[in-house]
């Protein structure tokens, strides 16, 4: 499959695609009712392919793989450890995927790849001078126990029935929608975060971490400080609100540790065959990992447009963001 029919590499190797990111035909006035039921259904859509996929994984996670109910009332080692190994499991096979048809076999070499270098390993940057190392580290050091953490003691709570409790049979047109928002729930709160550790003195202290992946790679995605995990996987605590089931929960995790790995491959889409490739969705947020100062938030609702930080790709969304950032330092200097 040819990059060069989706869009160009300029001389320092690094891909943009032709086409400019665009939002979903939602927050629009007057409304689009069939954009966004061609949309909401489509592909790539809201529905296909990733929010099936994660939706999927968590169907399966707590039909097969979490324990009953009944067993989660007490904190015992025996059901905590074995979803501290199920989240591990889960991470390594589903980033690990990634990295190693696309780092380690190379099955497309650099098409759709937005910058053409390969992860550092002679870089002081990162642990052991290597950043996929470095990333997996902090994956598996702090994010996926600090996951866990909170699945733990969600689960425990619903258990016990200390936060609001639905069943599907009772209530089962909210209990479709409510799995239906989880992903804008999520968007949401990650814009709030994200902001948040830009502040420059969090930032420096907690976030830089995650933006030393200039470059990004599938493992880049969980590589961050343990309070931006504390932070990020916070959004589990809406279910501690609202009445939901704790597939519910499940899901939002489920969601929240996962979509890192597509949202930081570094390539636009994934070639699965002659002619056929996956998108990623993931050029929004790899422009933010190269310039910092945009795309905060990424999906569905416009917050970056909202709130001018929205860099589509294009010459004149970059102009506009260099604008932004000079006259931001003008001010600082008066």
């Amino acid at each position: 499959m040819d990059d060069r029919a989706f869009g160009t590499r300029d001389a320092r190797g690094h891909w943009t695609p032709t086409e400019p990111i665009r939002y979903p035909p939602v927050f629009v006035w007057p409304p689009r009712p069939m954009k966004v039921l061609n949309w909401f259904f489509g592909y790539p859509g809201f529905l296909f392919p990733w929010n099936t996929v994660f939706a999927a994984i968590a169907f399966g996670l707590f039909f097969f793989l979490t324990p009953p109910m009944a067993s989660m009332r007490s904190f015992a080692p025996g059901w905590i450890l074995f979803l501290l190994g199920r989240n591990a499991i889960l991470v390594l096979l589903f980033f690990g995927a990634f990295h190693l048809r696309l780092y380690i076999q190379r099955s497309q070499g650099t098409t759709f790849k937005f910058n053409a270098k390969w992860p550092s390993t002679q870089s002081p940057s990162f642990l052991f001078h290597n950043q996929t190392v470095d990333n997996m580290i902090w994956t598996f050091g702090s994010a996926v126990p600090i996951w866990t953490a909170y699945e733990v003691v969600t689960l425990w709570a619903f258990a016990n029935h200390y936060i609001p409790f639905i069943e599907w049979v009772e209530n089962p047109v909210y209990f479709v929608v409510l799995m239906l928002l989880i992903p804008l729930i999520r968007e949401v709160h990650f814009y709030l975060v994200h902001r948040l550790i830009h502040w420059p003195p969090l930032y420096r202290s907690i976030h830089r971490l995650h933006h030393k992946n200039v470059n990004p790679g599938p493992w880049s995605g969980l590589a961050m400080h343990p309070v931006e995990h504390v932070l990020y996987f916070s959004v589990v605590l809406v279910h501690w609100i609202i009445p939901s089931h704790p597939l519910h929960a499940i899901f939002t995790l489920t969601h929240t540790g996962l979509a890192p790995a597509p949202g930081h491959v570094g390539f636009d889409k994934v070639v699965v065959g002659e002619g056929a490739a996956v998108n990623t969705n993931s050029f929004d947020h790899y422009l933010h990992h190269k310039y910092f100062e945009c795309n905060y938030s990424d999906g569905v609702i416009p917050l970056d447009e909202w709130f001018g930080s929205f860099h589509d790709g294009s010459a004149e969304a970059q102009a506009r963001m260099e604008d932004r950032l000079k006259r931001r330092a003008e001010k600082r200097r008066k």
